[in-house]
């Protein structure tokens, strides 16, 4: 376990709900990724993010599937490519990415509260 936070802390992490609307393979990167394009809504727009969750996704899986984002870190140069969002998830028991994301469709942009 990580060292306790006040919850002020957490607050100032913006993670919000987005819905990939592209999904492209990123084959420059070093690692297996994925390129991303996610709608988090009217407020954020389109961002984009490079997601290493090629064992269990494939670019066609992930249009329309709604995933969740941290806004607010400053851009990462991954290449050559911009990822602008830190797209979130989980390491299943083999150390491969599982996508974090709403049980039930909520509208893009919405903030984990």
């Amino acid at each position: 376990m990580s060292d306790t936070i006040a919850y002020a802390d957490f607050e100032r992490v913006d993670i919000r709900v987005g819905t990939v609307v592209e999904a492209h393979p990123f084959p420059e990167a070093r690692k297996p990724a994925i390129k991303l394009v996610i709608d988090f809504g009217p407020e954020i727009g389109l961002k984009k993010s490079s997601a290493q969750i090629t064992a269990h996704y494939s670019p066609e899986s992930l249009v329309g599937r709604q995933v969740l984002g941290v806004v607010n870190f400053l851009p990462r140069q991954i290449g050559p490519f911009r990822s602008e969002v830190l797209t979130l998830g989980f390491e299943d028991a083999a150390g491969a990415i599982v996508l974090a994301q709403p049980a039930m469709d909520v509208p893009n942009g919405k903030k984990l509260m």
